[in-house]
């Protein structure tokens, strides 16, 4: 009587749920969550496998996960550990994968053909904010070389070839990459040898003298600190405080088959962006968390301190950075702008990866999914902004705002073409 009595107060609590959200009152978070997940839009999809690599950045795909946090919204997250972008990007374009926690510039090179098989991608949320770096070797740092400005004077003293990696030709880390070096005006096609590793060999790389330096993502550049390889001649956040890092990605054959699965997925991952942030504990227990084999596979200590902001450079610096990693920030982290796209568009195009200008806002229109994420949002009471475009000032002064992209990605004096 009493299963039968539960199951019935379910059914009631399901339909009073779904009958408010359709008429579009504001309701309970908890019951409209119970609406998405089990009333009329309950996902297309149940389980949902999402690739991610061994950075700290997986952590609220996974937290999700491991949390149950996906349950709550109707689906099944599968986290499914994968060796490199590239491999992301296959698994992705052919379906193998629903979604992943991916490279920004990867979606938007696969989508316009320079990142592989063209496929038209989506953008479903931006997973973070911030927390990569750039680590030169430590034996350019005996050199003198901690700095962008010391390691352009050292290339110009001595003259080599000096071997940068970043992790792929369209990312994130690329971008950051190149965009460092050329604000002390080298040019890294021109002045280096550019190669790409996955994440996770960036340190046994350099262990081994395949590199001068790197660009990857946490918990990497710290570990080649605590292994005496390496230092961190910079954050990303240096060259652009708050930019855009990883995304959920996906095709845009995904979203158009399965919208729901897409929402719920995207509120499973919010809640555990916002968990994360919500407390230092939160975070520490994340870092246990995501430090195992069957996800980071390192050591928890090279985990635990940058995510609190607590930095050291590997010469005796220390720093506490109150721009590190960020998940959610009270939503300000997750929101997919059309801007933000965009930048990464004319960073291609800068770099000779893309031939032609393209309708960069139309583009960043097909790609990210600003509707769906913001039907997520507002079931959660989390704010959105007003405007799908912001404003940046980056390393070298230059401000960018998604205002006219041609003119911004040919006003660089370092670019492909000038090599």
């Amino acid at each position: 009587m009493d299963e039968t009595k539960d199951t019935n107060m379910s059914r009631r609590k399901v339909v009073r749920a779904a009958a408010v959200a359709s008429a579009g009152l504001v309701i309970d978070p908890a019951l409209r969550a119970v609406a998405y997940a089990q009333g009329s839009d309950k996902p297309e999809k149940e389980e949902v496998r999402i690739g991610f690599i061994p950075l700290t950045d997986c952590a609220s795909v996974v937290m999700a996960s491991v949390l149950g946090f996906d349950k709550k919204y109707g689906v099944k997250i599968v986290p499914t550990k994968e060796a490199s972008w590239a491999g992301v990007r296959d698994k992705l374009v052919n379906g193998e994968l629903d979604m992943a926690h991916v490279l920004y510039g990867l979606i938007y090179g696969v989508h316009l053909g320079v990142g592989g098989p063209k496929k038209d991608m989506a953008v479903l949320m931006t997973i973070n904010n911030n927390g990569q770096g750039l680590t030169l070797s430590k034996k350019l740092a005996d050199k003198g070389a901690v700095n962008i400005e010391s390691l352009a004077k050292l290339m110009a003293a001595e003259k080599r070839e000096y071997t940068f990696a970043q992790t792929f030709p369209t990312g994130t880390h690329a971008m950051w990459l190149y965009y460092w070096m050329a604000s002390a005006g080298i040019n890294p096609f021109k002045d280096a040898k550019v190669i790409t590793v996955p994440p996770p060999q960036m340190v046994a790389n350099m262990r081994v003298g395949n590199m001068d330096g790197f660009s990857v993502g946490e918990p990497w550049n710290h570990r080649a600190i605590i292994d005496g390889i390496g230092v961190t001649a910079a954050t990303s956040q240096d060259v652009w405080k708050d930019h855009p890092e990883k995304v959920l990605g996906t095709t845009g054959e995904f979203v158009k088959k399965h919208p729901n699965t897409a929402r719920a997925v995207i509120m499973a991952v919010l809640e555990a962006s916002r968990w994360i942030d919500a407390s230092l504990q939160n975070k520490n227990k994340m870092a246990e968390t995501i430090a195992d084999k069957s996800y980071v596979n390192t050591s928890v200590d090279a985990i635990n301190q940058r995510i609190l902001g607590r930095y050291q450079d590997g010469m005796g610096k220390t720093w506490d950075d109150p721009n590190h990693m960020k998940f959610f920030a009270d939503g300000a982290v997750n929101y997919p702008y059309l801007s933000d796209g965009m930048w990464f568009l004319t960073q291609h195009k800068r770099w000779g990866l893309l031939k032609e200008h393209p309708d960069y806002l139309a583009v960043a229109k097909q790609i990210n999914q600003t509707a769906i994420y913001k039907q997520a949002a507002d079931a959660m009471t989390i704010s959105v902004p007003k405007s799908d475009m912001r404003s940046s000032k980056l390393i070298d002064g230059v401000v960018w705002d998604g205002k006219e992209p041609a003119k911004y990605a040919d006003g660089f004096k370092v670019r492909a073409s000038a090599a």
